[in-house]
């Protein structure tokens, strides 16, 4: 199985690559490599490597123990939604991915209509959140398949926020000062400081856990000295501790195209007509077009609801002490929502206005 570590570098990897500037970001890591595994049992040669070479740390079966929540409600599905008269080979199979399935669709002819289809089965399985993963325009009449993944995942504090200690607070970000929605409470919890930065983790049904990363000073600066590895350190610092906490509401909701970063970052072959799609179909002419990503966050006093979809399109070529510490959440921040036994991150958040 793959390590935690290297699951983490991937992780990073995209955070770099789809969230360069200072706004708000918020995708899914475990959506993203469920999307990419579907490709990569797709494809054979240089255009499986370049996938390999990314995805690295995060193999099918780390991702399926993620999906092993009982005290959480988590939905996966992971299709192949092809058209009825693109040949598939015999043993092409979906079934040792959670939720998967291979599936019709019109696409040749009614590109909308399925467009509709798949749009609706996403917002089935992410209870609405995302309900128009593939806008218009997005299946082509030339399309002829889609590899899609789709997350939705609900789950309760442990230790809930209390209603009535909810108030407006101040959160700093570029040289101005608004004031927010704030939990507040005061628990004991997962609290470490090092490097710069102070390191929040509450705990939640089901094995997940959100970690917040909070920066001594300017967030951009100091996320301009992370990495993967540095990461990994800063998130096994947390020990528990009393911590008097105040942390912002928020709801996140972000597209991210992603056929650009993958190719950025070194995903190229699988969008040109020399890409080995022999796995999935003797057609020779498949490529894909076009590699897309939504994903969406909240955080209240109850616990957290996220919701993830990724879809590649295919076209044909022609310690416990008396004094608590005080975490004040009042400037941008990162925060993760993982497995905490396997490590797996299902949300990868920076919060700069809340």
């Amino acid at each position: 199985m793959a390590s935690s570590d290297e699951h983490l570098r991937f992780c990073w990897t995209l955070h770099r690559a789809l969230a360069p500037s200072g706004g708000n970001a918020c995708f899914s890591p475990f959506s993203i490599a469920s999307a990419l595994g579907l490709l990569r049992q797709s494809v054979r040669g240089r255009a499986a490597d370049e996938l390999d070479t990314l995805t690295i740390g995060s193999e099918p079966d780390l991702l399926h123990k993620a999906t092993d929540l009982r005290a959480a409600e988590i939905a996966v599905s992971n299709t192949l939604w092809a058209w009825d008269q693109l040949p598939l080979n015999e043993d092409f199979s979906l079934a040792d991915w959670p939720g998967g399935r291979v599936a019709s669709a019109p696409f040749v002819s009614d590109p909308e209509g399925a467009r509709e289809v798949i749009n609706a089965d996403v917002a089935k399985t992410t209870r609405g959140l995302i309900p128009e993963l593939l806008q218009q325009g997005t299946i082509a009449p030339d399309t002829v398949a889609a590899l899609v993944n789709a997350l939705y995942l609900k789950t309760a504090w442990q230790k809930p926020f209390v209603d009535r200690n909810t108030a407006l607070a101040p959160f700093h970000v570029h040289d101005e000062t608004r004031e927010v929605p704030t939990l507040w409470q005061e628990e004991t919890l997962g609290y470490g400081s090092r490097d710069g930065w102070q390191i929040v983790t509450l705990p939640a049904g089901g094995g997940v856990e959100a970690v917040v990363l909070l920066p001594d000073g300017d967030l951009g600066e100091a996320e301009c000295d992370l990495d993967g590895t540095r990461l990994g350190r800063l998130l096994a610092a947390a020990e528990s501790k009393m911590v008097r906490l105040s942390l912002p509401k928020f709801a996140i909701d972000v597209r991210s195209p992603l056929t650009a970063t993958l190719k950025a970052l070194g995903v190229r072959t699988v969008f040109t007509p020399s890409a080995d799609f022999t796995p999935l179909s003797p057609s020779k002419d498949l490529h894909v077009a076009e590699v897309l990503h939504q994903s969406v966050l909240r955080i209240d006093e109850q616990g957290l609801e996220g919701a993830a979809a990724t879809a590649a399109t295919m076209r044909l070529t022609a310690m416990i002490t008396d004094d608590p510490v005080e975490v004040v959440v009042d400037r941008p921040f990162l925060l993760l929502v993982r497995h905490a036994e396997t490590g797996v991150v299902y949300f990868f958040t920076r919060v700069v206005e809340p």
